[in-house]
């Protein structure tokens, strides 16, 4: 089965990875942030929902990296 980066040019690919790969790092940092928030909130005023906001963006550094993967992966077999 073709995967879903076989009509990309290995010049796309390589442009796509790097995207993914900051956007990954950027949405990282920003789920990091939301924890400090999270953490520092639920100290001072209790648990609300800001204090599990965090765990909602968690699903989508897992997409991120898997497609990381799906581009490294289809790379590698192009070699």
């Amino acid at each position: 089965m073709a995967s879903q980066f076989s009509s990309y040019t290995t010049e796309e690919l390589l442009k796509k990875l790097n995207t993914q790969k900051k956007l990954s790092i950027f949405h990282g940092c920003i789920i990091v942030l939301l924890f400090v928030v999270a953490i520092y909130k639920t100290i001072e005023e209790g648990f609300s929902f800001s204090s599990f906001l965090p765990f909602f963006f968690i699903p989508m550094q897992v997409i991120f990296i898997l497609e990381i993967k799906k581009i490294k992966k289809e790379l590698v077999s192009r070699k």
